[in-house]
């Protein structure tokens, strides 16, 4: 079965700029929050780790923080950029320990879930 990624469009509709490289993010794990059909949880959302959103994922089960080689995965930390699902986001920002977003680099399919207020409400770039 051949997956086919989403056109890569920012939530400004302009092209989507790379979330991060170290670590390497994204459900296609190129860097960029793309997205296609196959990607249930909607890895759009390019979100700066804080302290107290990894304590909140760990917490309601998703483990970002520790270390898990068996998958390739070295544990996020404070400062780290990572593609989050976008339903996740919105149920942080919900919690009160929602993370800051670089909106240039979060999917515009990110909009089908996470208001582009709530979005902006978090960003570090205009």
């Amino acid at each position: 079965m051949e997956i086919h990624k989403f056109k890569s469009v920012n939530v400004f509709g302009q092209a989507l700029v790379p979330c991060s490289n170290d670590p390497v993010t994204g459900f296609f794990r190129d860097g960029h929050c793309n997205t296609c059909a196959e990607d249930t949880g909607r890895h759009t959302v390019c979100a700066v780790m804080t302290a107290e959103f990894l304590a909140y994922s760990k917490y309601v089960g998703n483990d970002l923080s520790t270390p898990r080689p068996e998958f390739g995965f070295a544990g996020l930390s404070v400062g780290d950029r990572w593609c989050l699902c976008a339903a996740r986001f919105l149920q942080a920002h919900d919690e009160g320990c929602a993370p800051r977003v670089m909106l240039s680099a979060t999917h515009q399919s990110a909009l089908d879930i996470v208001p582009m207020r709530v979005l902006e409400t978090y960003a570090l770039d205009e």
